[in-house]
């Protein structure tokens, strides 16, 4: 099968689909690679690199969509290469369509098999191709909370640790999730006292026994997070309905009961978003404040790492991406019921209820 890698162009996404490892693994399986030139020098990786993996290198990124039969990138297609991509052709990335309207309309017209990894599900429930940038965003979530609780980045002027005789600073996780597990762990470890919730009780005790003593978890009500907000100073939003459009946990109303310069980090935002006023941003403009309350609501986070995101997202991805060229989509959908819940969209129908739900579209059981 002839493979594309193309060069991402969202705002300051420098990951690229996969590493000359990847291509390598790829190509021993007797699959041509095309990777588009400088596709890999944000994280890291040279043309040269490429090349030595076995890949070839095309000039642009029209040149890649035209040449493969599938597509493996990091980040849902954007307006520009809406018209790259053709009937037939497989795309294998993050979608997130139950948030992208005019995204899911352009799938649909093109006639393309859209596999999305964030909702590719084994059978215990977890989420394989979403766990490790999960973890990233998780752990990025924290960090550029603590950033941006700085005064002279808008907020109250809080060291996260406090030192002996000042407080540190109070930490509220919404959601325990892989998102949710992640921030609570890096936030503790920085020192502050964190409080995590979920709507699951069996959840709640295994972070109450895997976290440390500085992680307090709560069950997950509007009462018992409202009971909270006049204290906290890094909120994390990290609830996730996979597929789905994730509920606002925070409303603007509630924004009223925090302190000026508390900052809310929406790491679910690349699904709607959890707090009301939400609204998507991106790493060149982070950031903005709504009644003194300052928002970072970056849709790609882990883009900001990019050479850390880029191994750990292939090291999950390669299998299900070598399987797919090997079997071709449907064997290998057929074969793996969890790849199979990834077709979100095939040829001009929605295939996944969620999404269909959302845009009120007719919703049609693909039978493999």
């Amino acid at each position: 099968m002839k493979v594309g890698i193309p060069k991402e162009i969202k705002n300051n996404e420098n990951r690229v689909g996969m590493t000359p490892a990847g291509v390598a693994e790829m190509c021993r399986h007797g699959h041509e690679v095309f990777v588009q030139h400088t596709a890999g020098e944000g994280s890291g990786f040279t043309d040269d690199e490429y090349v030595k993996a076995g890949a070839k290198i095309l000039p642009t990124i029209e040149a890649v969509y035209e040449t493969a039969e599938m597509i493996v990138k990091v980040k849902e297609p954007i307006e520009p290469e809406y018209k790259l991509v053709r009937k037939g052709q497989l795309l294998f990335t993050y979608f997130h369509f139950a948030c992208e309207k005019e995204l899911t309309e352009a799938m649909l017209k093109s006639g393309a098999i859209c596999l999305a990894y964030e909702t590719v599900q084994l059978p215990n429930g977890s989420l394989p191709l979403l766990q490790p940038m999960s973890e990233v965003a998780g752990r990025m979530a924290v960090i550029n909370g603590v950033y941006y609780l700085q005064k002279t980045k808008g907020g109250k002027g809080k060291l996260v640790s406090g030192v002996p005789g000042v407080s540190p600073t109070n930490v509220l996780v919404l959601g325990g999730g892989t998102v949710g597990e992640a921030a609570a762990m890096m936030a503790a470890g920085m020192g502050a006292n964190v409080t995590i919730t979920d709507i699951s009780l069996p959840r709640l005790r295994q972070l109450d026994i895997e976290t440390p003593a500085n992680v307090h978890t709560l069950y997950s009500s509007s009462h018992n997070i409202c009971q909270l907000l006049p204290t906290v100073d890094i909120v994390v939003g990290s609830v996730l309905v996979p597929g789905d459009k994730a509920p606002h946990l925070i409303t603007r109303d509630m924004l009223k009961l925090m302190e000026p310069g508390t900052v809310l980090v929406d790491v679910a935002i690349d699904q709607g978003g959890c707090f009301e006023t939400s609204r998507p941003t991106t790493h060149s403009e982070p950031i903005y404040t709504i009644d003194g309350i300052v928002h970072y609501c970056v849709a790609n986070i882990p883009g900001a790492v990019p050479n850390t995101s880029t191994l750990a997202l292939t090291n999950a991805t390669l299998r299900y991406a070598v399987a797919l060229a090997d079997k071709g989509w449907k064997q290998a959908c057929k074969d793996d019921s969890a790849l199979a819940k990834g077709l979100n969209v095939v040829e001009g129908k929605v295939v996944f209820k969620p999404v269909a739900d959302v845009f009120n579209l007719k919703f049609e059981e693909l039978k493999l």
